[in-house]
């Protein structure tokens, strides 16, 4: 595909011009998941890579270290232990979660079992660690050792900000900068880092990567009670369903009536729901317009990733990177 035709979506632009960098992390990733002793783990993770998605994370730490004029060889193995460290993170939530579909086909939980799915997952993490060590640098270990102690932080906050009603938009927030953007700012940030890039450089493509990922998850929220089920992958409601506080939620609660808010102890926190109730909870949010206010801040969140990247030299991967954040939000359009 050219890059004029892909012009439209910036993330295919972007692999478009990374192309022999991500076969390279291709390859590097099929040679590390396999195991010679344990032939589960290969066939566990084999379901969940060749699932699809656009490796957003690790073609995220490629574009930095290229944008940062980056020539050796350690950005791929950098690119494939945040991939490494996501698909792991996706195999626990899949657990904890109790999902039973992801990117539109059956979790590996289902297919096999937890036990495998946590397992894996944890062979996953240890496999990130040995790839990071291979960098000899101890910036990049602190960075992405940091960022997956963050991420479970976020996972077990979650845990009990989930369903209580007490949850609001500053816990939501540092939920979603714990579970999701550490590991888009991580990525961004470990390119610059191997690139040996001015503090300032670093700091942009740290910045850049946190507001996107911010903006990343603010839009899957909203995806979830506006998107179509063939792009989401997900029914619509299934958030609700799963008594997840999410924000269109924690918006409605906020500005909820006394018998507005005994609806949301009833589905939310006691988790006892009725057919209409899904109905309910979106003409509540429809009533405050917190459906609205999400999508302003899931914009709000982009712009301050555009601004981030401005700051970097110009180079076509910087317009690249400034697509991608708009594209983030484009898909509530």
């Amino acid at each position: 595909m050219s890059l004029d035709h892909a012009a439209s979506k910036p993330h295919e632009a972007l692999a478009t011009l990374l192309r022999d960098d991500m076969e390279a992390v291709n390859s590097l990733i099929e040679a590390r998941m396999a195991s010679e002793h344990a032939p589960r783990i290969p066939e566990v993770t084999a379901h969940l890579v060749g699932a699809g998605g656009k490796r957003l994370r690790p073609m995220l730490t490629l574009a930095a270290a290229r944008l940062c004029g980056y020539n050796g060889p350690h950005h791929v193995h950098l690119a494939a232990t945040v991939e490494f460290i996501h698909t792991a993170t996706l195999l626990h939530d899949d657990v904890v979660d109790e999902s039973a579909q992801r990117r539109g086909r059956p979790t590996a939980n289902l297919l096999w079992d937890n036990k495998s799915s946590v397992l894996v997952g944890d062979y996953l993490f240890s496999r990130s660690f040995q790839l990071m060590t291979e960098t000899g640098s101890l910036d990049v270990l602190r960075i992405l050792s940091n960022a997956s102690a963050t991420i479970a932080e976020g996972e077990v906050l979650q845990l009990t900000a989930a369903t209580d009603l007490r949850t609001d938009e500053n816990i939501y927030l540092q939920v979603v900068r714990g579970k999701t953007a550490a590991l888009f700012s991580a990525a961004t940030e470990v390119g610059g880092v191997i690139a040996d890039a001015d503090p300032e450089i670093v700091k942009a493509l740290f910045d850049y990567g946190d507001a996107l990922g911010i903006a990343f998850q603010i839009a899957d929220d909203l995806l979830d009670y506006q998107g179509e089920t063939s792009q989401t992958g997900k029914n619509i409601g299934d958030d609700f369903r799963e008594r997840k506080l999410t924000l269109p939620v924690i918006k409605a609660i906020a500005q909820a009536t006394q018998e507005e808010r005994q609806f949301w102890v009833r589905t939310i926190e006691k988790g006892r729901q009725e057919d209409g109730d899904l109905e309910h909870a979106l003409e509540l949010m429809d009533k405050y317009g917190t459906l609205s206010a999400t999508r302003d801040d899931a914009y709000a969140w982009t712009a301050k990733a555009k601004a981030a990247m401005a700051k970097l030299p110009e180079h076509e991967i910087r317009d690249l990177l400034t697509g991608i954040a708009d594209y983030v939000v484009e898909r509530l359009n």
